[in-house]
């Protein structure tokens, strides 16, 4: 095999081991929420389900989802998170980070 190769297959066989990329069984049922600042709208993620990069200005995430919602600190959805359970809501580190839908 190819030398260049295996550091590929090993970066594809270590994606599909964290999920990255995989689809949910079946997305939530709601809506989160994510307030960044007051001179812009809030941002809606409709029925969400997977990862979601959160915007740079992110500052507060409510979940109004049937599910849990992971926030992670990084843009990925890799680090283990905070969980935020169904009508509760967290404040977000702005400028990285993601949340993640089961």
């Amino acid at each position: 095999m190819n030398r260049s190769r295996i550091p590929l297959l090993a970066l594809a066989a270590l994606l599909l081991a964290f999920g990255v990329g995989s689809v949910p069984a079946h997305a939530s049922t709601g809506e989160v929420h994510v307030f960044g600042t007051e001179l812009e709208p809030v941002t809606t993620y409709e029925n969400p389900g997977g990862c979601y990069k959160l915007p740079l200005s992110a500052h507060v995430l409510v979940n109004r989802t049937d599910s849990t919602v992971q926030v992670h600190g990084d843009p990925f959805c890799l680090t283990p998170g905070l969980t935020v359970a169904p009508g509760y809501g967290s404040h977000v580190a702005a400028g990285s980070g993601s949340f993640s839908v089961a």
